[in-house]
């Protein structure tokens, strides 16, 4: 085997890096979107989306008249066709499930909550990915992250001269240790 010259090695390197960057761009923005999701876990839920809307029952029922003939009625007040299951947490109330929803009515007050639980788009499937709740993916995602390093590597040695790793370059990357070293030393400390 030949060995490769310096030029011939810069471009295989520079070859490699753009490949893999494009190869992976999609996946490393589906990861960064999932990152910033999860991330704010405590803010908003990542996956699901939760519509809640009050009603106001137009007649009196009690609990004893409940069947499934009244549970379709009220069902129809929020768009429902088919229920799943029903049943009484008070004296008062009756509670109806649904596929993804539930209607919660107080008969006394002739009111009721109708919540509905919906994936939301995009971010659901990309926590999916992310959290490698797919059978298998876990070994794909240790994939991604290997090549991801390999993007890195290669992309350490593209820039020359007075911009490359041997002179602005090293200094920048051991200024990217900094946030990592902070952020051990808060947690360490707290």
């Amino acid at each position: 085997m030949i060995p490769l010259t310096k030029k011939e090695v810069r471009q295989l390197n520079l070859s490699w890096h753009r490949d893999l960057g494009y190869f992976f761009s999609t996946l490393i923005v589906v990861y960064c979107l999932s990152g910033i999701a999860l991330n704010h876990v405590n803010d908003w839920n990542p996956d699901f989306v939760l519509d809640k809307k009050e009603i106001q029952v137009p007649q009196n029922y009690r609990v004893a008249e409940i069947d499934k003939e009244k549970v379709k009625e009220l069902s129809l007040l929020v768009g429902e066709e088919g229920y799943k299951m029903f049943d009484f947490p008070t004296s008062d109330q009756v509670k109806i499930y649904y596929e993804d929803a539930s209607l919660h009515v107080n008969l006394a007050n002739k009111s009721g909550v109708y919540e509905r639980v919906s994936k939301r788009p995009l971010f659901y499937q990309s926590n999916v990915l992310h959290r490698n709740n797919l059978k298998g993916w876990k070994w794909a995602s240790d994939i991604f992250a290997f090549l991801l390093i390999a993007i890195t590597v290669t992309g350490i040695f593209i820039a020359k001269g007075k911009y490359g790793i041997s002179r602005r370059g090293k200094w920048l990357m051991l200024a990217g240790f900094l946030p990592i070293l902070v952020a051990i030393l808060i947690q360490s400390y707290t």
